[in-house]
């Protein structure tokens, strides 16, 4: 069993053992390509729980100063981690994403790029409409609703993969793809409700 295998299999009894977690819509996650899988941001525990409820393996750029920290900068790469700066053009953390992509991997991004404070969705950094542009990959909204307060439901929705083969096409600004994406994160918490 790999590292990436064995943390999901840890994280998934943790959260469980915490949250009642419901995952719906997982079928929408296609089993074959590379995947940009993009979810809202309300809590830390985010990342492991979307890595633990997708069908595949899910790559995650998480911020820099994370690998500075003497355990996760060993682990977080075996989790499949990569470091991106916040705040700037990290052409590097671009080059990355897009090379899953490429390779028929699942990229997973939190385009609002910080958790929200209230709960709300926040707006998208341009970022993810940059990676659903310049790939072919599927792009899949999710949608994360819930406390993270023990015992309590957390739900986590894969909605349909959106297309974008028109603003491909129409060389759409990565703004208006981000916007198209968070529209979509925002029909499924609605539909959740």
């Amino acid at each position: 069993m790999n590292l990436y295998r064995f943390g999901k299999m840890v994280c998934g009894a943790f959260l469980k053992s915490m949250y009642r977690i419901k995952v719906r819509g997982v079928e929408n996650i296609p089993q074959t390509g590379g995947i940009l899988l993009c979810s809202n941001h309300i809590n830390n525990f985010d990342p492991p729980l979307v890595g633990v409820a997708a069908s595949r393996d899910v790559h995650f750029m998480a911020k820099a100063e994370l690998f500075d920290m003497p355990i996760l900068k060993t682990l977080l790469p075996t989790i499949n981690a990569f470091p991106v700066k916040r705040g700037m053009s990290d052409k590097q953390a671009l080059r990355n994403g897009l090379n899953l992509l490429k390779e028929g991997k699942v990229l997973g991004l939190f385009p609002e790029g910080t958790r929200s404070k209230t709960g709300e969705l926040g707006q998208g950094l341009a970022g993810a409409g940059f990676f659903a542009l310049k790939s072919e990959a599927a792009v899949v909204p999710c949608a994360i609703k819930g406390e993270y307060k023990r015992g309590k439901t957390v739900t986590i929705i894969f909605g349909k993969p959106i297309d974008f083969s028109e603003m491909r096409e129409q060389k759409a600004s990565a703004r208006d793809a981000t916007n198209l994406i968070m529209l979509n994160i925002e029909k499924l918490l609605k539909e959740s409700s």
